[in-house]
Order: C-alpha cells, then sequence, then structure tokens
C-alpha cells in the first residue's frame, strides 16, 4: 500500500529560530528575518537586542532542536553539530537545521535536507543573494529534491525515493506522465529526459513500478461521519474502497474534515493519521449553510444533530465556495465518506479548526537537562502556556516566543478550567507543571474537571471533547534522591501535608500508617507562609516508631543554580529550616548515612546483605579449611 505513507517527508511546520552569536550576525538575522518568518535568538551578551536571550548556545541549540524547531545557525557549524549530535533520530523526523557564514556569503542544509532544510535554505539565501551550498546529487544537477515536492503536492510512494533517486542519477534521465504533468513541468525542467525512471503526476490510485515516484496535488478534502465507537477498520475500510471505486490516489487527500461534536471520535483521529494528513472540525452553523450544495440531505441526520449531513457539509466546506463532490456519500453499518475537490490548491491555510488538545507537561524540578525532549516538543507545539507564572518562567528563552496566561498560586482550578476551555476553541494548550504533572500538580485536577459536566462544577461539552495528553517528568523526590545518593532503594510513598484540600486528620493516619510500615517517605508541600505545624507534628509522630537517627534530607531547588541539600536526622529535624521549595525525606528504621572522599550519601538496603554476608562466612570458611 504505498499509497499510504503517513508522516513520512513531512516538513516541520514549526517556526524556524535564528541562533546568533554576534553583533554581525545578528544583522544578518535581521536581513533572513524579513524574508522568513523566524525568532532571533542571540547571545545575552552580544546580542541583546535579539527577540529571545541565551547564556549558553549549546544547550539552547540543543533544547531547540530537541523541540523540532527548524534551526538558521550564524555561526560555525562544529557548533551547532556538536549541539544536536545527541539528539539525532532518522533524516524523516530531524528538523533541519543550516549554517550559515558570518559574512553571508554561503548557507549550508546540514541536517533535513530533504526535510524542509534545503526549501529553507533556498529563502534564506534569496534573503542574503548567498550560495546555497548542498550536497546532495538531485540538487546539485537537477536544482530539484525529488522527495520534496512543491508545496501543495505530495509524494504517494516516499519510501521509494532513495531507491529510484540513484538509478536517476546512473542512468539516462526520467520520462514525465501522467494526466497533471503540466502541472510539474517548472520544478522538472532540468531534469534529463529518458527512460532511468518514471515521475508521475497524478490524481488516479497507481501501483507503483520499481522505478517510478507517484506524486498527487493535494487538492481533496475528505469527509467523515460516524456513530459513536466505530471502529478503525470499518472506517478505513470505507474510505479506501471509496477511493478505490473513485480511482482516487489516497495521497490526493489534504486533510480530513467533520463536524465539531465528533472532535474526539477515535476512529477519526486514527482514519487522519493513517493517511498522513490533520484532522480538522467545523460548527453545525457551518456545515448547515452547505445544505443546498448537498447531493444527499437526511432528514434523520438533522433530526439527530441539527444539520442535513455531516461527511458532504464537511468536506464541501473544506474544499470552499467553488469546491465540487468527487465522491458523494458512501456509507457502511456505523460510518460515511465523502470527498470534495478544492478548485485550486489552497494556500496553506487548514480549514476549520482543531480538535483542540491540553497538554499536562511535567519540566522536573528546574534544570532544562532533566526536561524530557518530549516535553520540549509539546512546548514548542503549543498555541498558549499555561501555569503559574514561576514555572513558565523556569522555561526561560525556549518559551518566551510563545504566548502565555499566568496563573497566582491558589488558581489551580481557574487554570486547569482555562486551558480545558480555550482547548475547546481549537487551540492546543500547555499546563506547565513543576516535576510530574501527575503528581501533587495539575493532571488529577483536569481529569476531576473532565468527570464532571457544567451543571456538576465540570467543563462545558465542548471541552470535554479535547485531547489530554501527558509528558512525564522527574518529580522533585526522584531527583532528590538522586543527588544524595540512593534514599529510595526500596519500599517507599509520599504524603502531602498540606491540609487545604485534605483534612489534617486523613494527613495523620497517612503518616501513621507509613511509620508503621517503615516506608522511607517524601514529604510534599512541608510548611508555607502560614503552615509551620504540620511538618513538626509529623516528625513527632514518626519518632513514635523510628529512631532519632533516621536519615532526613532537605532538598530545595533542585537543579537550579540555588539547589540545596542538607543532611539531617529525625530527631534534629528543624522544620525553620525548611521552605514552599523544599522536599523533606525521611529514612526508613534501615536507611543509612554514609560519609566518604567525596561528601555525605545516604540510601536504603534493599536486602542484599544476607547475600554479602553469606558470601563473606563462606570465603572465611574457605580461608580456614585452606
Amino acid at each position: 500500500m504505498d499509497q499510504l505513507t503517513p508522516n513520512d517527508g513531512q516538513i516541520s511546520d514549526k517556526k524556524p529560530a535564528i541562533v546568533v552569536l554576534s553583533a554581525s550576525g545578528l544583522e544578518l538575522a535581521r536581513k533572513i528575518a524579513c524574508t522568513v518568518d523566524a525568532d532571533i535568538h542571540g547571545h545575552a551578551i552580544r546580542c541583546p537586542e535579539a527577540d529571545v536571550s541565551f547564556v549558553k548556545a549549546r544547550p539552547h541549540i540543543a533544547e531547540l532542536f530537541a523541540a523540532g524547531r527548524p534551526i538558521i545557525g550564524i555561526c560555525a557549524a562544529g557548533i551547532l553539530i556538536r549541539s544536536i549530535a545527541p539528539y539525532l533520530q532518522h533524516k524523516s523526523r530531524d528538523a533541519a537545521v543550516l549554517a550559515v557564514s558570518e559574512t553571508g556569503a554561503y548557507v549550508v542544509p546540514l541536517i533535513g535536507g530533504h526535510h524542509g532544510a534545503i526549501t529553507l535554505g533556498a529563502k534564506v539565501t534569496r534573503a542574503l543573494a548567498a550560495t546555497l551550498a548542498v550536497t546532495t546529487a538531485g540538487n546539485l544537477q537537477w536544482n530539484a529534491s525529488l522527495d520534496e515536492p512543491p508545496a501543495g503536492w505530495k509524494l504517494a510512494n516516499h519510501a521509494s525515493a532513495g531507491r529510484v533517486m540513484p538509478q536517476l542519477l546512473a542512468g539516462d534521465g526520467a520520462f514525465l506522465d501522467g494526466e497533471c504533468a503540466a502541472e510539474l513541468q517548472d520544478w522538472l525542467a532540468d531534469v534529463p529526459r529518458g527512460d532511468a525512471v518514471t515521475l508521475t503526476a497524478t490524481r488516479r490510485a497507481v501501483t507503483p513500478a520499481e522505478n517510478q515516484l507517484v506524486y498527487c496535488p493535494q487538492d481533496m478534502m475528505l469527509g467523515l461521519g460516524c456513530a459513536r465507537g466505530c471502529s478503525v477498520d470499518e472506517l478505513m475500510d470505507l474510505v479506501m474502497s471509496g477511493l478505490s471505486a473513485a480511482n482516487i490516489n489516497a495521497a490526493t487527500i489534504s486533510c480530513a474534515v467533520s463536524v465539531d461534536i465528533k472532535a474526539d471520535e477515535p476512529a477519526m483521529h486514527a482514519v487522519a493519521a493513517m493517511l498522513g494528513v490533520p484532522f480538522r472540525v467545523f460548527d453545525t452553523a457551518t456545515l448547515a449553510a452547505e445544505t443546498p450544495r448537498l447531493a444527499n440531505p437526511s432528514d434523520v441526520v438533522f433530526a439527530e444533530i441539527g444539520v442535513h449531513g455531516v461527511c458532504e457539509a464537511a468536506s464541501l466546506a473544506a474544499a470552499g465556495p467553488a469546491g465540487k463532490l468527487v465522491i458523494e456519500k458512501r456509507k457502511s453499518a456505523n460510518a460515511t465518506m465523502a470527498l470534495a475537490q478544492m478548485h485550486a490548491p489552497g494556500d496553506g491555510g487548514l480549514p476549520g479548526r482543531k480538535p483542540g488538545r491540553v497538554m499536562l507537561i511535567g519540566i522536573g524540578p528546574g534544570q532544562a537537562t532533566w526536561r524530557t525532549p518530549e516535553a520540549s516538543r509539546l512546548i514548542q507545539s503549543a498555541d498558549e502556556l499555561v501555569g503559574y507564572s514561576l514555572y513558565i518562567d523556569i522555561l526561560g528563552a525556549m518559551a518566551a516566543h510563545l504566548p502565555r496566561r499566568d496563573f497566582a498560586l491558589g488558581e489551580e482550578e481557574d487554570r486547569c478550567r482555562y486551558a480545558l476551555e480555550t482547548a475547546a476553541t481549537g487551540r492546543d494548550v500547555a499546563i506547565i507543571c513543576s516535576g510530574d504533572a501527575g503528581i501533587y500538580a495539575m493532571g488529577a485536577l483536569v481529569f476531576e474537571l473532565l468527570d464532571r459536566d457544567l451543571a456538576s462544577g465540570g467543563v462545558s461539552d465542548a471541552a470535554r471533547r479535547v485531547e489530554v495528553v501527558s509528558a512525564p517528568g522527574i518529580s522533585a523526590l526522584q531527583a532528590a534522591a538522586a543527588r544524595s545518593g540512593a534514599l529510595l532503594g526500596h519500599d517507599f510513598c509520599t504524603i502531602s501535608l498540606s491540609d487545604l484540600l485534605t483534612p489534617w486528620d486523613a494527613i495523620e493516619r497517612r503518616i501513621h500508617a507509613a511509620g508503621a510500615g517503615d516506608f522511607v517517605i517524601a514529604f510534599y508541600n512541608p510548611v508555607s507562609k502560614c503552615r509551620r505545624t504540620q511538618l513538626a507534628s509529623a516528625r513527632d509522630t514518626l519518632l513514635t516508631y523510628r529512631d532519632g537517627a533516621t536519615p532526613v534530607l532537605l532538598a530545595s531547588n533542585l537543579g537550579r543554580p540555588e539547589e540545596r541539600l542538607l543532611f539531617r536526622t529525625l530527631a534534629t529535624l528543624d522544620v525553620d529550616e525548611v521552605d514552599m521549595l523544599t522536599v523533606v525525606m525521611v529514612g526508613a528504621s534501615t536507611s543509612r548515612q554514609l560519609t566518604h572522599g567525596r561528601g555525605v550519601s545516604i540510601y536504603t538496603p534493599r536486602g542484599y546483605a544476607k547475600h554479602l554476608d553469606t558470601r563473606t562466612t563462606d570465603d572465611t570458611q574457605k580461608e580456614t579449611r585452606s
């Protein structure tokens, strides 16, 4: 099924970042920015007027690359290469990286040559009147990348490009055919003509030969409808059978569309992903306006959702006023599909709106290198950042270009409600949490709001249809244990000492249970400005279960310049040494403190001592016998 190549060869739609390290580089960056819609990221001391400032170049470049941002580096190529090397994945997924000489004379695509870098490089070259130094053979000989067709076109069998292009290089040229061939004549003008390979421009379903590349104009809009819970196989089979009957290549589909009450329909999202196209939705008013153009209006559908058709109406709305149906409504037991053709290829803008996402992002305790690449990518994909101002500030230059909505401590419900309702309008909203979003953070509250309707204190029906994704982060207890040794080497638990939402008597019961169970305990929210007695009470309770010499760790500002680790014992735990940014770790009865050449460590044995003791005894007996 070469027609379906989901995600292969797709060019990033993320905003490029121009990285500059000098004042002369800043002048070049401004010239490039006049042609390329990009942010200018400059060294804080040498380029203070840049849009975004950074202090250390390599980690900043690495973060941009890990987040999938195309990079235009006005600096030595070696700096770029060393910065991104640990994050390279695959040529079909890596973001484009360009090196621009500080003289502005040369532009060199380093990464992603056939994944947007050459196209981006051509724009930069025009802006600077520079030379594009490409090393790919196709670009050198033909002035075209055969696996990166012009905007509005898709290479249907992208996976075959690596096999076919060498044949063209070694052979006697290409034969151009297909009913759409005239539309690609200019792009392929420098490709020599011959019989080595066939380049086919068509909307028709084609099974490519070994030496054939098939290009399709993406001017078709796929309308979908289905009953709740329809299987992916049923919907996909309906789509493919409809395309087959009409002899239309799946690669012509630019977008899959439906009504907004289907924004959370799993089968529709899955089919769009399999086709490698975005999924968009329209409100019922927009679909109702398409009623005069429907080939198969339905009173049954109108009685159910207030419009006379879904798949036909959505495809026509997406295709625009001059669009026309090329596949009228086809249906199976639980699904419908239709296809409409645009009068002319779109300008790159997508119809309708996104289904909307809330992204729960744990950024760890604070250090950028502790943040996962997934978290960085999701942050860069956000339309808006939401969170406590301190947590968003921690992101620094990485998120300086993104819109943000700050909330104060105590406004957690407002924060999550805002994110969900904003996502319901078709935006991707990132809720920024320290540590892990699912551990004493916003994850549980988001799902609690989703679990209630609006009348019960929850959120609107539209908000309950948004997608929620979560990127795990390093929690404070993990960071504290790693910094201090291996305190979590055996069973442990976490207890929040905040009684704002949980009654103190319930917290006390948990402290007693943890003490009786001899767990290592991580106390979150140990104190606040107005709450100073709970930690002392917890300490006194635990002293009834374990020795006063039990190791205790006070860890604050983990991963930040102000990081502090204090080693204490249960008996010497002083509330005045603890603040709101501290996690308090209390060892079990078996936890031990070790002083060694490099300092102090604490750990909790897991039970290997009996094996070590047995081995020592056996060795002693052997020596005695000998």
